[in-house]
This record gives structure tokens, sequence and C-alpha cells, in this order.
């Protein structure tokens, strides 16, 4: 048994079941052979790459939960793949995507990776990380092409194949419990409610802030919730109840938004912190939308796409002349932080002489300090670790494209350094 499988809970029963009904009727085909060839420049290539091609696989979300995030991280990685072969390319090849919308439906997301598994060299996106841990043993076993996936649940940590961008949800919770008590909004012996989502995401979040609270002497009071739950009255009536400080959100936008809009309309004036995945700048024309600018706080790995940085500021601009109709969000700085990261290992891949998925992987080992200009560096030495620590807090802010402002630089908080990921 893969020893990750206990570091946390994924998901309910009934999702499971889902998931392996669709990897039993999606698993006929073989996809780790890798026909390997070697090119006029002595370079080894295998699945997903020609004399002219390097294919990658996207399996996102553009229909489903989280479909404003999927369709932000898609189109910012085919700006990314424009950019790439305007400049020459890859390895003296174009940079092609495939892509495919499995809508948060895990049938359809199994069927994606297994129609597209033995075309690829790899995923430059996976959303939705109970999808990815159904067929991380395929990745891991037999097809070994490199996954990025837009999601941060610990338990994908430890696969060579699978490697996560960023902070993990526990670590990015307990630098999130670290802010609210380095600005005194909580101190020892308080209460701190947690509203989270029911599987990978929000048990995940649980584990760093149970973990945070015991380092400060806090307690956590728990109100664990299902994704189809968009209103958040129950919760806040219990928290209110229950005398807590502050709150930790682990869940969708939806969920955010109510629940600040809620508290707020009810008298409850304490601070919210959520996870990387608990905003979107539509919220802000909401009537939620001046609560969540009064006290609610995100925590990410990546600053955000409003921020004056030179980088930010560049993929901001060029993401608007290509996308024009779109609202800016963080999933372009996501999205396009995770397709440099892969174009990085590439280019690393080639230098080696080996564009093989093997090649592939044993590049990536060597990427120690990459450095995207987005807030964070991050170190892909260690598979069993998170690729950083650090976390940047942000409050909303309509005055800003993305509709978020940073008030704390990436740090990584004494308690998320001394924490045991995967303990």
């Amino acid at each position: 048994m893969n020893p990750r499988a206990t570091n946390t809970l994924r998901g309910g029963a009934a999702l499971l079941a889902v998931l392996a009904l669709a990897l039993t009727g999606c698993s006929g085909k073989t996809t780790g052979k890798d026909d390997r060839t070697e090119d006029a420049g002595g370079v080894k290539t295998g699945v997903g790459v020609t004399d002219k091609t390097i294919t990658l696989g996207v399996l996102t979300d553009m229909t489903g939960v989280y479909a404003s995030l999927g369709k932000s991280v898609t189109q910012a990685q085919r700006l990314w793949a424009e950019q790439t072969n305007a400049a020459g390319g890859i390895c003296g090849r174009t940079v092609e995507l495939t892509v495919r919308d499995h809508g948060y439906d895990p049938q359809k997301a199994v069927a994606a990776y297994t129609e597209l598994a033995p075309e690829v060299l790899g995923f430059a996106q996976f959303i939705g990380s109970p999808f990815v841990a159904a067929v991380e043993q395929r990745i891991d076993g037999q097809d070994k092409g490199l996954v990025l996936p837009q999601a941060w649940s610990a338990s994908l940590l430890g696969s060579a194949y699978v490697r996560v961008v960023g902070a993990t949800y526990d670590v990015e919770t307990i630098n999130a419990v670290d802010y609210l008590l380095a600005q005194k909004r909580i101190a020892k012996g308080d209460k701190v409610g947690h509203v989270y989502f029911e599987g990978d995401y929000g048990e995940n979040a649980l584990v760093g802030s149970r973990y945070a609270a015991r380092q400060a002497g806090l307690t956590i009071v728990e109100q664990k919730i299902k994704p189809t739950d968009n209103d958040m009255s129950a919760q806040v009536a219990a928290l209110k109840q229950a005398g807590v400080k502050a709150i930790l959100i682990s869940a969708g936008p939806r969920q955010a938004a109510s629940l600040v809009g809620v508290a707020a309309a009810t008298g409850f004036k304490v601070p919210v912190v959520g996870n990387n995945s608990a905003f979107a700048p539509q919220l802000l024309a909401t009537q939620a939308g001046p609560a969540l600018m009064k006290d609610y706080y995100v925590a990410a790995s990546t600053l955000p796409i409003g921020s004056s940085e030179p980088a930010p500021a560049k993929l901001a601009k060029e993401y608007a002349a290509s996308y024009p109709e779109d609202v800016l969000d963080n999933g372009v700085a996501a999205g396009y932080t995770a397709a440099g990261v892969y174009g990085e290992v590439l280019k690393k891949a080639c230098a080696s002489k080996d564009l093989t998925r093997e090649g592939v992987g044993k590049a990536l080992l060597t990427l120690t300090s990459y450095d995207s200009g987005f807030g964070i560096t991050h170190d892909f030495s260690d598979p069993a670790a998170p690729s950083t620590r650090q976390s940047v807090i942000m409050k909303p802010d309509d005055t800003v494209p993305g509709g978020l402002k940073v008030v704390r630089p990436a740090q990584t908080s004494e308690a998320a350094q001394s924490f045991q990921v995967g303990g």
C-alpha cells in the first residue's frame, strides 16, 4: 500500500466508488510503452515528442465547480505556449497543448486521462486531487509522464511524477494561522473556527489548522461541509455560539462569500482567512463584496495577478490583450507558473539530451531554485516535499486587477517550518 494514502482522507465513499468504476471501465489501454528514438542531434525522444512538436495534456474544469479557475489556468497556459513558440519553441520544437474539459466529473476525468496518456509527454494541468489520486498508481507504475496538478493536497506528495507546485493545503493553513497570530487577531487560549470541504482539500487543510492550534495553544472548532453546500448560515451560527475569535475556510469561492456575508449581516465581526481556492474576483461585485474587502484574507503560493511587481504586471497586460473579455484572477498566475515550470524542465531535459518521460522526471529533480517572478522560489529536488513552504497573504480589493492585494509578502512561519508534511 502506498504510505501516502494514510496522510489525508480521500473524499467520500461514493466518490471513491465512482472513481473505481471509472478506472475499471477505462484501464484497458497500456500507456507505459515509450517507443524511444533519437533525433539528429542525439536527443532521445518518446511518447508525445516528435522531431517538430512536444505535446502536453491539459485536464481541466471549464464547466463544473471550478469552471472560472479552470478557464483562467487553461488560457494562461495557452498564452505561455504561444509565447514559447513565438520565441523559437523548446529543443527546436513547438509546444502543443491538448485540452480536455472534465467538468469536475470523476468518470470524465479518469476517461480523459486514459485517452490522452498514450499521446502526450505529460500534463501541464490536472484539476482535482481526487482524480489525480485515482490514476496516481498508473502514473508512477507504468505511464511515468510528469503531471503538475492544480491541486495542493499533501496526499499527492511522494510521487516521482505527480509534483505539487506550491505549498500544500496543510502548510498554507499553518501560515494563515500564523498571520492571525502575528496581527494579534487571535491569542493563546482562543477558539478558531474551521469550515472545510469533506475530502482531500478540506481535510488536508484541517491537518494544518490542528497542528497550528497545538503549537499556539488554540482550539479548533470544526465545521465540515460538502461542495454542494452554498449557504453557510448554519455554520456561522454554530461558530458564533462557540465564541470563535477567527475563522478559517477551506472551501470554494461561493462558500467563502456566503460565510463572510452572513457573518457581517449578523454582526459577527471576526477575521476570516481562506486557502488559495477560496476566492474569485467576481465575488466583489456581489452583496458580500464589502464584507470580503473589510476583513477577509487569502493565502497562496504566488503573488496576485494585480501585483505591481514586473512579472505579474507583464502577465496581466499580456493576458488582457489576448483575452480582453475575461476576468483576471489568480488562476492566471497559477496556470502560467505551472506552465513555466514545465517549460524549464523541458529545457533541462533537452540539455541532457533526454526528452523521454523518464528524462523529464530526472530533469525536474535538478530544478532546485525556480523563480518565475511571482514572489516564491520553488525547489523540486524532493518528491516527498512541497516545492515551497512559503505563503503570500492577500486581501480583497476591487481597485486592483484580479481583486487581491498583498498584505504580507511570501514567508514561512516557524510552525510551518517545523511541521512534518505527511507525518
